[in-house]
This record gives C-alpha cells, sequence and structure tokens, in this order.
C-alpha cells in the first residue's frame, strides 16, 4: 500500500504523507511516490493542493536505512530524487501550501521551504539538525536559506537547534503560525485567498516568479517585462483589464 494518501474535496487535492511508523522519513520510494502524486494532481483541474502528514511528525527528513553504508553514487542519486520532487512542487501549475503540525527536520524542513506557502501550529518546531552532527544540511538549506536570509540561514545550520512555529514565521520559513485548533482553517482560507482569479494566469505567474527570484535584478526585470508582455495578449489577462473598465466582475475563460 502506498504512503501517499491523495483526496480530492472540491476544488482542492489534499496530498498526505502517511509514514508514521518511521516518522514520515523521506525515502526513496516515498520520494518517488510523492513526485508522482504532485505529477498526476498537476494534469487535474484542482486549483490549490495542501501538503500534509499524518502522525506525531510532519517529516524527518531523510531515511538513514537508505543511506548508511551506501554508496557515493547512490546517495547522490537519492538526494537528486529528492531536489526532483522540491522542483516538481514548484513547478505544478497549482498552489501548494504546506500544512504542519508537528515537527519538520532536515528534507523535511527542505520541503516546507519548497511549497509556495506554508501554514504551521503553534506546537511545530523545524531544525536542519546536520549542524549537531557529522553531516551537514547542504541540500535543504537551498530553499531554506531562499526563505529566510543570510545569517538566520547560518543561524539554523550551524546551530542545529529547532525553531519553533512563531520564530519560522518570523523568519519568513512559513508564512503563519496559528493555534493547533485552528490549522486546517488557517490553511484552508489561505489557500482559498490564494486561488482567487485566473487558474491558468496564476500557474504562469508561480513559474515565473521562480524562475526571475535567484537571477540578478537586471535580468530579472528583462525576463519578468517578455512574460508579462506576452501573458498580456492572453484571454485571461484582456477579460481582467476589460471587466476592471467596465465595472464588472471578470469572466474566466474555460
Amino acid at each position: 500500500m502506498s504512503d501517499v494518501l491523495v483526496q480530492r474535496d472540491g476544488a482542492y487535492t489534499t496530498i498526505t504523507m502517511d509514514r508514521p511508523r518511521r516518522r514520515n522519513a523521506l525515502s526513496r520510494e516515498f520520494l518517488l511516490d510523492l513526485t508522482r502524486a504532485f505529477q498526476d494532481v498537476a494534469g487535474t483541474d484542482a486549483l490549490g493542493v495542501i501538503l500534509a502528514a499524518n502522525g506525531p511528525v510532519f517529516s524527518a527528513g531523510h531515511d538513514f536505512a537508505d543511506m548508511a553504508g551506501a554508496s557515493h553514487a547512490d546517495v547522490r542519486s537519492l538526494l537528486q530524487t529528492c531536489a526532483d520532487l522540491m522542483r516538481t512542487i514548484q513547478s505544478v501549475p497549482q498552489v501548494v501550501v504546506a500544512r504542519v503540525h508537528a515537527l519538520a527536520t532536515a528534507a523535511g524542513c527542505q520541503l516546507v521551504a519548497a511549497c509556495d506557502l506554508a501554514v504551521a501550529a503553534e506546537s511545530a518546531g523545524f531544525a536542519a539538525p546536520g549542524g549537531k552532527g557529522g553531516w551537514f544540511c547542504h541540500t535543504p538549506m537551498v530553499p531554506i536559506s531562499r526563505n529566510i536570509g543570510r545569517k538566520r540561514t547560518m543561524e539554523m545550520a550551524l546551530t542545529g537547534d529547532v525553531i519553533d512555529a512563531r520564530t519560522a514565521a518570523e523568519w519568513g520559513l512559513i508564512n503563519y503560525a496559528v493555534p493547533d485548533d485552528e490549522l486546517e482553517k488557517a490553511t484552508l482560507t489561505l489557500l482559498q485567498r490564494a486561488t482567487k482569479g485566473s487558474p491558468r494566469s496564476k500557474a504562469l505567474g508561480k513559474q515565473a516568479l521562480y524562475a526571475q527570484l535567484d537571477r540578478p535584478e537586471q535580468d530579472a526585470y528583462l525576463y519578468a517585462i517578455e512574460v508579462m508582455a506576452a501573458s498580456s495578449q492572453t484571454p485571461e489577462a484582456q477579460e481582467g483589464m476589460t471587466a476592471f473598465l467596465e465595472k464588472r466582475p471578470p469572466t474566466w475563460p474555460a
């Protein structure tokens, strides 16, 4: 049986990590199952995706049972499989929100950082614990550093300490920290806010945002100008502008 549960509810799909016996550790098979789940949802008309988890831990990161004693080539391949999942999350047309109910560490924290948005329960925590041990969290720090900035990245990476959900929100790792009993409602509310408007326009916008984020400012402007100029010709853009001028609600093309 798959350790990944996929459930459609109205406009949204929830992908749930269901490997509590292993603290939702990201084995190779589990990573591949998660990647396939996102790829499958990408081909549907769902407007948004919630990434959730069952059990006492959101995700403990890589499954060391896959890695202890593995060859250099095997570990590289596994890390590439993990990176492929992160890129898949950012490439799907839907808005992806992580709903973090508990501890997310190492590659589990990487998973949260790779999502478009994230909401966490106040009891949740986040860590890149490699700094405390013998194997530094090199790949988890790629998306984490792009969320929280240089000095806070260094603090997380070098100390390996857990930061609480409120701190994670202040640092920009997540969008909101909320009381535990409000987590599901707050996550859905954010997803509803983030999926208003034309789905096709939003999908293009999400992908273009990721494409320009790591470019120098001048290059980012050149790229964004071309994308925005081209997208102005789409039916969605024309309808949005016309509806605004005519002071009426827009009707998005099917």
